[in-house]
């Protein structure tokens, strides 16, 4: 499709001139964010591969690039990132991008801190991170500009951290988002509860950032009457996190929950399936195979489906445009805020997401 595929036939689908497309592709004057979007997104489509990046690689100069992510064996949600990256070695290694793996454990920060000294230890061409754990972040990106290593971050970002780019979502309205879905339909009085299950809050700034969202949603309601009340539930003790969970449950006044970890909404699931929903609203995220089995029998309400998979991609293909073209990343690509439903979720992985 590469050779069949034109600048013109690039700039009708995108419904913009040839001359802009020919910007975006050879990084010449400013280009709209909106046609931008479109013109990439329609360039990975098609797989079209210009002239330039060709003349790029006479050189034979091989760009590497580190991926410093959680152990995608931990959490599926990390898995999907994981094949986000996969996907990307795969389109871009035939250009001279080689794409490397650290993994760290997702519950311990010296683990991170410990993979990133590693990877320092031969400097790549470009990092790609999710910086989950704060300060430890913060280190590593230190020593990054100092060795003038461009870094890009999915998941959350650090706006001190002085990343390329921040791939992801908007995470303060994320959590508005998931306030609103358990709000509606529901609007009488009573308890709603945003828990963080098997992660650390007070180190996870992705964190901190819903639930500042879904707390100032509650608190512009008209009426007032809202009780909002935070868990951090991070246990590795099965039964202490259930006994927590139990006593919640208990609440005659709960009317819904946000659980804003992907993993953690399973277990949460597993106990409104025991004890009955009694009329709690429950939203989630991402399209897990646990929390597609609970939104398809009813447990869960709503998906917020974050696409840590496509994340990825985008964030290695950012990096590789920068290497090779010398292109200025977008510094904030943020993706939709997609909303899954019983009712609309077959027409969603039927389109292939």
């Amino acid at each position: 499709m590469s050779k069949k595929i034109r600048i013109k036939d690039i700039a009708e689908m995108a419904q913009v001139s040839v001359g802009t497309v020919d910007r975006v592709i050879h990084n010449r004057g400013e280009v709209a964010e909106d046609s931008y979007r479109k013109i990439m997104a329609i360039l990975e489509k098609t797989g079209y591969k210009p002239n330039l990046l060709a003349r790029t690689l006479g050189s034979n100069k091989t760009f590497r690039i580190a991926a410093l992510m959680p152990n995608p064996a931990q959490d599926e949600y990390w898995e999907q990132s994981a094949e986000g990256v996969k996907q990307a070695q795969d389109e871009w290694t035939q250009y001279g991008v080689e794409i490397h793996p650290y993994h760290f454990d997702l519950y311990n920060k010296e683990s991170f801190a410990s993979q990133a000294q590693t990877l320092l230890e031969t400097p790549p061409d470009a990092v790609l991170t999710a910086p989950i754990f704060h300060q430890e972040a913060l280190n590593f990106f230190r020593t990054c500009r100092e060795q003038n290593i461009p870094f890009v971050v999915v998941n959350n970002t650090i706006e001190e951290g002085g990343s390329l780019s921040f791939i992801g979502h908007d995470l303060n309205q994320s959590g508005r988002l998931g306030a609103e879905l358990l709000h509606l339909s529901n609007p009488q009085p009573g308890t709603y509860a945003i828990l963080h299950v098997y992660d650390d809050v007070h180190n996870s700034l992705h964190l901190n950032e819903k639930e500042k969202g879904f707390k100032e949603y509650f608190a512009e309601q008209n009426g007032g009457g809202f009780k909002v009340i935070s868990r951090d539930l991070n246990h590795t003790h099965e039964p202490s996190l259930e006994k927590e969970l139990n006593d919640l449950l208990g609440d005659a006044s709960l009317r819904g929950i946000l659980v804003t970890t992907s993993k953690g909404a399973f277990i949460v699931s597993r106990l409104i399936e025991k004890k009955g929903k009694n009329g709690v609203r429950f939203v989630a995220y991402d399209l897990l195979k646990e929390n597609l089995h609970y939104l398809e029998n009813g447990i869960i309400d709503f998906l917020i489906n974050q696409n840590s998979k496509r994340q990825a991609f985008i964030a290695i293909s950012q990096l590789a445009n920068h290497l090779l073209f010398k292109k200025d990343a977008l510094p904030t690509y943020l993706f939709p805020l997609e909303i899954i439903s019983r009712q609309n979720l077959k027409s969603y992985l039927n389109t292939g997401h």
